[in-house]
């Protein structure tokens, strides 16, 4: 895969880890640049854990695997889980971090879900393509930026009309790289509500492997799927 700077946005802490952690470690050794951002920590996801506690563990995750996989984490920690609307003063903070970093590519949920922090994530961060790369808005806040490409990653809750039309592989040391640091989250594990995140990720990338015709590979999708692409 060329060397690129690719941004993920999720609606909490592990989204985009899981949907597309392996994509960002495999950027990240192709000598690219990988920015992970959640919209809130997902602070609410814990049956024992009270809401600051988890909320505070949540971040030390985040920032603990970004560090493992060699990306760059944000998180907008004043927004709750669960409560993730689409206003244009969300997509405007988003629009000034991709003004900064400058992605090839925005990977965004899938805009169906059975969680509308997914879905208004979904919108934030078309929005936020948007105002980035808009003349003459917010000159202060840097300068307009076009994002080239955006997708859409394949999550297990976000599956309702998502079709499969981009494909990146995943060599077997950016896999070991993404499987040691999700290890470090305790919903991933199963020890929140017993859902094997891992393991689902793990078969995911298998078999979009093997329909890209490599060992293992994330799916994406475009939203028209006028044509099939592997990349990588």
């Amino acid at each position: 895969m060329a060397a690129r700077t690719v941004m993920a946005v999720g609606g909490h802490i592990g989204d985009m880890d899981l949907a597309a952690g392996p994509l960002l470690a495999q950027v990240v050794q192709d000598g690219g640049r990988a920015v992970l951002v959640a919209l809130t920590p997902g602070e609410r996801g814990h049956p024992r854990l009270g809401v600051d506690e988890y909320r505070a563990r949540k971040i030390a995750e985040g920032q603990a695997f970004a560090a493992a996989i060699g990306a760059e984490f944000h998180v907008f920690d004043d927004l709750s889980d669960g409560f993730l609307t689409p206003t244009d003063d969300v997509a405007a903070r988003l629009a000034r971090l991709i003004r900064a970093a400058e992605p090839d590519w925005l990977i965004a949920h899938w805009k169906h879900s059975i969680h509308t922090d997914h879905e208004n994530a979904s919108t934030v961060a078309e929005r936020a393509r948007f105002l980035a790369g808009l003349p003459g808005w917010a000159p202060s806040d840097g300068d307009q930026h076009a994002v080239g490409r955006l997708l859409y990653a394949e999550n297990w809750e976000d599956d309702r009309g998502f079709a499969a039309d981009t494909y990146v592989a995943v060599s077997e040391p950016a896999f070991q790289r993404w499987r040691a640091a999700i290890e470090g989250q305790a919903f991933a594990r199963g020890e929140t509500y017993g859902f094997r995140y891992i393991d689902y990720y793990t078969a995911q990338l298998t078999m979009r492997g093997c329909l890209a015709r490599t060992d293992r590979a994330v799916a994406l999708s475009s939203g028209d799927g006028s044509r099939v692409e592997v990349l990588g």
